[in-house]
């Protein structure tokens, strides 16, 4: 178990989605968050009050989460002395990096002398089954997408909330570090070694009665050449019912590789239905997710009407106009 509340660790972010992490759990489990901490040269902030982990401490802060999210995953040189500091507070250190924390000497030899504990929730030591492509009971939705980032996760969190709102038996099942630190379990698949996926996925997501949904946080893209196998694994192990295309309009390039265009939307959605339908021949598209973040609301609000008459599916951005039409269309596939 995680303790909280939590001091979140910023460190010299200057880029909003590399501290998606800290944003996920202050945006969906606020009541657990104290404060940020960040260092020298860090330009984001999510609004709450600035802390040293001695401060946090001595307001009742347990955990000190390190709440950015890096290419490969790796624990900065430069972060290491406020990683010690948080130690001698008192605090238990959090990562979702995929380095151990006990890999870095400094850090493992002060948690051991202080017994504070180094928690890894990108790592699991779960025995891990193979995927068996056997449909189970239940139902079950995936959020996919054109790229990484493009909001898979907040769109899972948002149809379970209306979804709960409406009286509609639902799970989110988190895959990834930030949706772990926001549901308390989950598995981080992009840690689980390539031929165990699938079957994480079907362990993550059992049989169930026949009017539940486990709604599974979806994994970067088939379209990505660094992270389809996840994205394409995900897709098997789901053996979903339901997908969500998630995009973000403008963007130039797929995350991290200029040179790599993103796919368009019907590319998109006919290669996930494709995989999807390898393990669930009845999966189907309900609806599309856009990040309009970087447009007016009108001309967000002309995007999404339009791209609903051209794929004939509900298209919202969950932020700025919320996900019920995308539920009332679940809502169909549950009823006898």
């Amino acid at each position: 178990m995680i303790e909280g509340p939590y001091l979140l660790f910023l460190g010299e972010a200057t880029d909003p989605i590399a501290v998606k992490t800290a944003r996920g759990v202050a945006q969906w489990r606020p009541e657990n968050c104290l404060g940020e901490h960040a260092l020298s040269g860090c330009t984001i902030s999510l609004g709450l009050p600035a802390m040293t982990p001695a401060e946090a401490a001595a307001k009742g802060a347990k955990s000190y989460v390190l709440g950015l999210a890096n290419a490969g995953g790796t624990i900065s040189d430069s972060w290491v002395e406020a990683i010690l500091d948080a130690l001698d507070a008192g605090l238990d250190i959090v990562s979702g990096l995929h380095r151990r924390l006990s890999s870095v000497p400094t850090i493992r030899e002060r948690a051991e002398m202080l017994g504070r504990r180094l928690i890894d929730i990108r790592h699991s030591d779960v025995p891990l089954p193979t995927g068996k492509g056997k449909i189970r009971t239940g139902k079950r939705l995936l959020t996919v997408g054109t790229d990484c980032s493009v909001g898979k996760m907040y769109t899972t969190l948002a149809l379970e909330a209306e979804m709960k709102k409406r009286g509609i038996s639902a799970d989110f099942r988190a895959t990834g570090q930030t949706g772990i630190l926001i549901a308390g379990s989950g598995l981080p698949i992009d840690a689980v070694i390539s031929d165990f996926i699938s079957g994480a996925v079907e362990l993550l997501t059992p049989d169930a009665a026949a009017d539940h949904w486990d709604l599974i946080e979806g994994q970067g893209s088939l379209f990505h050449p660094s992270y389809a196998g996840v994205s394409l694994g995900l897709l098997h192990g789901a053996a979903a019912d339901a997908l969500v295309v998630c995009h973000e309009p403008g963007r130039p390039h797929m995350r991290s590789l200029p040179h790599y265009p993103l796919p368009d939307l019907k590319e998109t959605i006919e290669a996930n239905l494709k995989f999807a339908r390898r393990t669930n021949k009845n999966a189907t598209f309900v609806g599309i997710s856009l990040n309009t973040s970087g447009l007016s609301l009108e001309d967000a609000t002309k995007l999404c009407a339009d791209t609903e008459q051209n794929f004939g599916v509900p298209c919202v951005d969950p932020l700025r106009m919320g996900v019920e039409k995308i539920v009332t269309e679940l809502e169909s596939l549950t009823r006898p």
